[in-house]
């Protein structure tokens, strides 16, 4: 098959609490061949409104050049998964997608599609299913090469896929926005 998937049982996900990251983040983002390094917290503990803001640029839809402000856990989260890896650079495939379903994680800007160099997808993949708590989404896309993150809608189970179908056979590229890249407001979350 293709795709596979299920919810993660209960056994398998985290009880203790996070620690705190670093919130430092290195991130390359290659298709719109930008590169940011940045701590998402100021001295006192509380976000870097700024630093959310240039995440959020290179976070930005590819297609339409739209922004719209990332969920910060995704960030906290991205800062765990450097500072376990050695502060490596990662690698954005995929962040916010404008163009897209409205049931889509990325649509809703709680959604990444990573990688690292030097680190393979089955240690990564690991690595960030021991962060879940609950109510994540967590796939590995070997044939494409990186592994997807995001947070589910409230009350939603968490959830587990392997999609070996690769790059560029998705359902097509989406039509070009002839509107002026422009900043969007949070999407509303779904209900189911």
């Amino acid at each position: 098959a293709l795709f596979t998937g299920h919810n993660a049982p209960r056994s398998e996900l985290r009880t203790e609490p996070l620690e705190r990251p670093s919130g430092a983040i290195s991130i390359v983002n290659d298709n719109l061949r930008e590169s940011l390094t940045v701590n998402i917290y100021r001295p006192d503990g509380s976000y870097d409104d700024g630093a959310l803001a240039q995440l959020d640029e290179v976070f930005r839809c590819k297609r339409s050049g739209e922004t719209r402000a990332v969920d910060p856990r995704l960030y906290e989260m991205l800062s765990r998964i450097s500072d376990y890896f050695g502060g490596k650079q990662v690698e954005l495939v995929s962040g916010f997608r404008f163009h897209e379903r409205s049931s889509s994680r990325h649509f809703h800007a709680s959604a990444m599609d990573i990688r690292i160099k030097g680190v393979g997808l089955k240690e990564l993949h690991a690595y960030a299913a021991s962060l879940d708590g609950g109510g994540m989404g967590l796939g590995i896309y070997p044939n494409s090469g990186f592994i997807h993150f995001d947070y589910r809608a409230p009350g939603e189970p968490s959830y587990r896929w392997t999609d070996r179908s690769g790059p560029g056979s998705g359902s097509g590229k989406a039509k070009k926005s002839k509107k002026k890249p422009a900043r969007t407001k949070p999407a509303r979350r779904p209900t189911s």
